[in-house]
């Protein structure tokens, strides 16, 4: 027999076929979304993840500013920055936040359930996350998730 057709096939750049995911964030928990959405730009929700390479699809998340935080979490969580300055740590409560800038919540939840590394930050730019109902990425043709 030829032991070449019984090599593992893994997925590079060139063979994954990626697509596009809509998420409506209207009423959904902050961190079982997270993880989901998590799970599909890390590509895990296929059978041909490869762990090497960055099999994951594109994620659009629309309505950020409604999406729900369990017990008292809105009035009790503190979201921390830093500015890169000396002295430059600052600290939000996650009302304030949500208020102010929408998307940040659902960003910073993502982005700590992707992997630290450069794939990481390869995976986290598939990601498009706005405070509103409309995007621009109609013609992409994204599949609804539930």
């Amino acid at each position: 027999m030829d032991t070449l057709s019984y090599r593992t096939k893994h997925a590079n750049s060139a063979t994954v076929k990626r697509e596009w995911h809509l998420v409506d964030a209207e009423d959904k928990v902050l961190g079982r979304l997270a993880s989901k959405i998590a799970m599909i730009l890390m590509g895990k929700n296929k059978p041909s993840y490869t762990a090497h390479c960055d099999t994951g699809d594109f994620v659009i998340v629309l309505n950020a500013g409604k999406v729900k935080l369990t017990g008292k979490k809105m009035d009790t969580k503190e979201v921390i920055h830093h500015t890169g300055y000396p002295g430059g740590q600052r600290s939000e409560i996650a009302r304030d936040l949500l208020e102010r800038i929408p998307e940040r919540m659902i960003e910073n939840a993502v982005k700590d359930m992707l992997p630290h590394t450069k794939l990481g930050n390869a995976m986290f730019k598939k990601l498009f996350v706005y405070g509103g109902s409309e995007h621009p990425h109609k013609a992409q043709q994204p599949k609804t998730i539930k």
